[in-house]
């Protein structure tokens, strides 16, 4: 074998056993033994709506899309909404970005989402019904995951809120651009053919009386994070300065505001994003981003920053705004200072901008629930037993923006189904518990050899930079053999995937194979415990256990 340059990185990534060194392989007697396991994707434990992305991906590979989105929606209803809008960390955290980058799962995703609207599949009702009444209060991702989750559970959902139409910041906070208005509603409208009783226009000012007077056996509130934080800017024209959401929601309604050539965000996080790249659309030649730290520091994902840049949309970093004039802003230089913190310099510039748009967070509209006896708040949010969802308050739950989390649409979705699960074994009477974890099966535990590593993953096509000038969804979708092809990079990280690896590895023919789905067992009569099995595997189906 010639010799690697000096540098090289060494490719071998699965090395034979030290046959001298290892012990416990072949004896009289045998001092171990194999079994086969099923250890917790890194995908699935970092999916915050709880879904089983391995199982969903494997039946994309078998040709079963309606199997697959089944098995999706089983956690997520929503796979047409999520391919576009989540964040994906199951992305971050996949296991093949060792290799040649992660699994697109979001893409995949998007086609089963997709798919599933051309064909206009639906969801199964359930046969049984529990005769128990459940109120949810806001129709967000939050509430809208628990209303599903409920219905299929077999129990009656009303759900409350106060918007026009239901979708809560999914509707009126995520541009079209990103989330095309027919899609959301179509998913949303399956969660309606469920018996679903949706109540728009309708704010709760007294949950209990609300609670008493629907006769409702649990309540669940999702309120969403709709009030925009307030800064006070010394200004001669209060008209001329906009809250983010407030903007957004008004272009999501229909408006068209009168914002000028010139437009100033102050802001960054993702709705600042939002705000600026909705700015560039609406025809602002000029859409500047104003924030007080820098790149590294900002609160927005990465791909909502690039897209905002590659759309035109300017960043002054270390900069706060303390004075708008009649179109002028005049900004603070700022510096970070040792302890990482942003600080004034003194030093001043002046920005042109015609209409400055506040994007410095949001806050959920609590105050209705503060009359409540027992209920704990930290801030705007509601304090609620995170196992659970339950607050303080025997019936009452929460989750989504109304309590302590990131405000995200996938950890809203995960929280619905947390809650409708809890409240239906309360419900019940049933003991509230948690099913433990599998161990996680990290890169190091799999033979990687198996798969490769030269198939890359696949980009989803998108708009031209030059046509954003409307809000025409930008992303476009995969086809069905890309969404398929996609789909066989995952390395089904911990479960078996009957590769046959073992049956043909083992010396003693002590693995028996037991049909097609039905994977494997031991004839431990004739295993010697050598491992070969367990060392060849490629996703870690398999441990060494020592002798029983």
């Amino acid at each position: 074998m010639a010799e690697q340059p000096i540098g090289a990185v060494d490719r071998n990534l699965t090395h034979l056993p030290d046959l001298e060194a290892s012990t416990g392989r072949v004896g009289p007697t045998r001092l171990r033994m194999p079994i086969y396991v099923d250890l917790l994707p890194p995908c699935n434990n970092a999916c915050p709506a709880g879904e089983n992305i391995q199982e969903w991906l494997r039946l994309v590979k078998a040709k079963d899309d309606l199997g697959a989105w089944r098995e999706l929606t089983r956690n997520n209803p929503f796979p047409a909404i999520h391919g576009r809008v989540c964040y994906h960390p199951c992305e971050t955290a996949c296991n093949r970005i060792e290799l040649d980058g992660s699994v697109s799962i979001h893409s995949v995703e998007r086609y089963l989402g997709d798919l599933a609207l051309e064909n206009g599949w639906q969801f199964t009702p359930p046969a049984h019904r529990s005769g128990r009444r459940v109120l949810v209060i806001g129709a967000g991702p939050s509430g809208l995951s628990a209303a599903y989750h409920l219905a299929m559970l077999g129990h009656e959902v009303e759900v409350h809120d106060s918007s026009d139409l239901p979708g809560g910041m999914m509707r009126y906070g995520i541009p079209e651009y990103r989330l095309p208005r027919d899609v959301l509603d179509l998913e949303i409208e399956r969660v309606r053919a469920l018996g679903v009783t949706f109540v728009q226009n309708h704010t709760v000012n007294d949950l209990l009386e609300e609670q008493q007077k629907g006769n409702f056996d649990a309540v669940f509130v999702a309120i969403g994070a709709h009030l925009s934080k307030r800064v006070d800017i010394p200004t001669r024209d209060a008209g001329r300065i906009v809250d983010a959401v407030s903007f957004l929601r008004g272009v999501a309604s229909g408006d068209r505001p009168v914002i000028g050539r010139r437009v100033a965000v102050y802001g960054g996080g993702n709705t600042a994003m939002d705000a600026a790249r909705v700015a560039r659309r609406l025809g602002a030649e000029e859409s500047i981003v104003v924030y007080r730290r820098t790149q590294d520091h900002m609160p927005a994902h990465a791909d909502e920053h690039a897209e905002a840049v590659r759309e035109g949309v300017k960043m002054n970093w270390l900069r706060t705004i303390n004075f708008v004039d009649e179109g002028q802003v005049q900004v603070e230089v700022m510096e970070i200072d040792e302890n990482g913190k942003a600080v004034g310099t003194g030093r001043f510039e002046t920005l042109e901008a015609d209409t400055v748009i506040l994007a410095l967070g949001q806050e959920a509209d609590s105050g209705f629930l503060r009359q409540i006896p027992g209920l704990r708040f930290d801030g705007d949010v509601v304090q609620v037993n995170p196992s659970t969802l339950m607050t303080d308050v025997p019936g009452i739950f929460a989750g989504g923006d109304a309590v302590p989390s990131d405000r995200t649409v996938t950890i809203g979705v995960g929280h619905g189904k947390k809650a409708a699960r809890v409240i239906d074994q309360w419900l019940s009477s049933r003991p509230i518990v948690e099913s433990p974890k599998h161990d996680l099966a990290s890169f190091d535990k799999l033979n990687v050899w198996y798969w490769g590593d030269d198939d890359r993953r696949h980009d989803q096509p998108e708009l031209d930079v030059a046509r954003r000038q409307s809000f025409d969804e930008v992303v476009g979708g995969l086809s069905q053999e890309d969404a398929r092809t996609e789909a066989w990079r995952c390395l089904s990280c911990g479960n078996c995937i009957e590769c046959d690896g073992c049956l043909g590895s083992c010396p003693e023919d002590a693995v028996l194979k037991l049909g097609e789905g039905l994977r494997y067992r031991y004839d431990y009569t004739k295993c010697t415990g050598c491992g070969t099995c367990y060392e060849q595997c490629p996703v870690h189906a398999i441990e060494m256990i020592p002798e029983r």
